[in-house]
This record gives structure tokens, sequence and C-alpha cells, in this order.
């Protein structure tokens, strides 16, 4: 269980701030980069909750929660350590990814296949699940980034891989099952 009866430390004053092992490293290192834009994607998450339903809502909760699965193992570096101690740290698994890769194939069903790029937008909804899908791409893009210098959880990446789909989709299903998803017109304003 989580205490946290103060908020301020000072203890990142100068620039630093502490990973999830005790590690002091710049705020701007590119782990807490990429952990750090995971916990943004979460907030506007947070956002499109305010106008989703009961199901989708659900499910943007499960979303939500394990954002900070994901949080709570991108700041954990030292994976080959952590596997072998007494408490292992929490990692994504790849159920999470499974879970998600289940819960498009249930929405695909009912949309009609597209014929067009789609732009961001229609419903609030939907607009909403555009943002969080694209910056679950720079999450994952700073994932990776992340994965060419130190250790990262594979689980980790393929998660905010599918989630950007996972977004994707449910924003057609938003728009009245993809009925008033916004058609991209190529040169359209020649």
């Amino acid at each position: 269980m989580v205490v946290l009866n103060k908020i301020y430390t000072k203890t990142g004053d100068a620039g630093e701030t502490a990973l999830g092992n005790g590690t002091r490293v710049a705020k701007h290192a590119m782990r807490v980069t990429a952990y750090g834009t995971s916990d943004e994607l979460n907030c506007f998450v947070g956002v499109a909750r305010l106008e989703a339903g009961d199901a989708v809502d659900d499910a943007l909760s499960r979303i939500q929660n394990d954002l900070f699965d994901l949080g709570a193992d991108m700041c954990r570096p030292d994976m080959e350590k952590d596997a072998k101690s007494e408490y292992p740290p929490l990692r994504m698994a790849d159920a999470q990814v499974t879970r998600l890769e289940n819960e498009i194939d249930a929405m695909n069903e009912i949309l009609d296949p597209l014929r067009s790029f789609i732009l961001p937008g229609g419903s609030k909804l939907s607009a909403h699940l555009h943002v969080c899908r694209t910056v679950a791409r720079r999450a994952e893009r700073l994932s990776v980034e992340l994965a060419t210098l130190e250790s990262v959880n594979p689980a980790a990446i393929k998660y905010l891989n599918r989630l950007s789909d996972w977004f994707f989709v449910a924003a057609r299903i938003a728009n009245d099952g993809g009925k008033a998803d916004v058609l991209w017109v190529p040169g359209a304003n020649r």
C-alpha cells in the first residue's frame, strides 16, 4: 500500500528524480520521458472518460490501471536483477496485450471496413480517443527509442502498440459505429 502524506519533497529541485529502484537520474532522461508520456496519456484517458458511456468507461478504466502498471514497469530499469529479487517489481504481461487484442477484435466485428483514411473528430468522445491514440504512439516511439539504449520489457512496448490501435477502433465505435467517421478527401482543397 502506498501512503503519500507529503506531496513535495524538494529532492527534484536540482533537476533530478528517482527511478523505482532508487537510482537518481536527470528529469529529462530518456526513461523518465518515456514513462512520463504514458502518464500524460493516462491523463488524456481520464478526459475521454468524461464523455464515455458505461461499457467504454469500464474499458478505459482498465486501460488507466494498465498505464499505471506500465509506469511502474518502466521506472524500474534493472529487469534481469529485479527478476531475481525476493519481491520482483510489477511488469507488464502479455495477457494485458491479449486482452486489448480481444477487445479490438470484438469492436471490429461491428464496424464496416474502412474505404478511406479518417480524420480525427466526429463525436467528442471520438476526438478525445484520437488524442489518446496519438499520445500512445508517442509513448511507444519513446519506449522503442529507450529500448535501443537500455533494457525495456517487450510486453510494455507491445502494449503501447496495441493500445494505439485500440483507441483508433474505439474512436470509430464512438462515431456511431463508424457511420459518423470524418473521411479524408485527398486533395480536397487544391
